[in-house]
């Protein structure tokens, strides 16, 4: 477990209640101070590994938010981010368009067609 440097890609992920999306936050280490690493976004970390139970085993923590962690950047992580924006972004598709009766109809006949 070692400390952030300058250049290191982190991420936080944050979830309204378990039935909500997993929403991905990337981020890169631009300054450090004698404890905090300072991220592009504006959001400092405590510069200190610790254990992490929440979605890798080592995280760090936002200064004066110790309960809420970031993660050094995995492919797993960002192949885990692409499949939730996916699903997001379909989710968000559905909700906002407003379906003509000839497009309903051919939803159904493809979605009928599949379970046969």
């Amino acid at each position: 477990m070692e400390k952030l440097k300058i250049g290191d890609k982190l991420y936080n992920t944050r979830q309204d209640g378990f039935s909500d999306f997993v929403r991905y936050t990337f981020s890169e280490v631009v300054a450090l101070t004698k404890t905090l690493a300072v991220l592009r976004n504006g959001v400092k970390l405590i510069n200190q590994p610790k254990e992490s139970y929440i979605t890798e085993d080592v995280g760090y923590s936002v200064n004066r938010k110790k309960g809420v962690h970031w993660h050094l950047v995995s492919i797993e992580a960002i192949r885990n981010a692409q499949v939730e924006n996916e699903k997001i972004a379909a989710h968000d598709w559905f909700e906002n368009k407003e379906f003509s009766l000839e497009e309903k109809v051919w939803v159904y006949k493809h979605f009928k067609k599949r379970n046969s």
